[in-house]
């Protein structure tokens, strides 16, 4: 079964001066300095959030590869080694599969499927897969194949207007889910309660929960009042530099 929001580890890799390089969607510039500094707070909200944070070297030679979520996944317990679908980060999962396969029962998502674990999102009862622009039908009917023998529910998303669908939603557990207006009315998230995140605040539909603490990016106010006014603890984190590479709060982490 999913487990939901209830965390013990986070893997995570800081960026390294080949960071600058990273790919991105729009025309702004990476300070690499700057993100290993907010980085660095990152890791200390996971801590303040429960988890035990375990870190792998800066690898210069893949520039995204501090968005350590996209390359493997773990759901109940086992580790799905993904199948990037962009080419320049098609080395970035042989670089975790050392450190998955010494902790977890491990499966590969193989060719011709595409899986990154910036479109997997686990709820208490199923877990969600968006099939975007590097996550193909392919990689979905692998990911169902490995994880219903284990009593996962696998459910697909269609995402056609985000880089990968925890751009638009995020599962912070006790039945809540953080979601853009254009995805409150997904019928996937039928029986959840939803945060609408308004659209000045896009980043905030992206966050990061353990238990009732939620890792949320700073500058987000009104998305941190509604998720206090339900009871969740808000720890606000810093992530203009990664933002620049379109990454948010889930992307740095790999939770377990």
């Amino acid at each position: 079964m999913c487990r939901g929001n209830s965390y013990t580890g986070g893997l995570v890799r800081p960026p390294g001066d080949s960071f600058e390089r990273a790919i991105r969607t729009r025309q702004a510039r990476i300070d690499p300095a700057l993100a290993r500094a907010q980085h660095a707070e990152y890791c200390s909200a996971l801590r303040s959030a429960g988890f035990k944070v375990e870190a792998l070297p800066a690898d210069e030679d893949n520039p995204d590869s501090c968005f350590v979520q996209d390359p493997a996944i773990v759901v109940a317990g086992h580790g799905i080694l993904c199948r990037m679908g962009t080419g320049s980060r098609a080395a970035e999962p042989e670089g975790i599969s050392a450190w998955l396969d010494a902790r977890f029962p491990v499966s590969r998502i193989e060719a011709p499927g595409t899986l990154e674990g910036g479109d997997v999102a686990v709820l208490a009862d199923r877990l969600l897969v968006g099939q975007s622009g590097r996550t193909n039908a392919a990689g979905i009917a692998q990911l169902r194949c490995i994880l219903e023998p284990l009593g996962v529910a696998v459910t697909a998303v269609p995402v056609a207007e985000h880089l990968h669908l925890l751009s638009g939603m995020s599962y912070v557990g006790h039945n809540t889910m953080l979601a853009l207006a254009s995805r409150a009315d997904d019928p996937a998230l039928s029986g959840v309660d939803i945060v609408a995140v308004p659209d000045e605040e896009s980043m905030a539909a992206n966050a990061l929960a353990n238990e009732s603490k939620v890792i949320l990016a700073a500058g987000n106010p009104r998305t941190a009042a509604a998720l206090r006014a339900r009871g969740f603890e808000v720890l606000e984190t810093p992530l203009s530099a990664f933002a620049a590479a379109d990454g948010g709060v889930t992307c740095l982490a790999l939770v377990w």
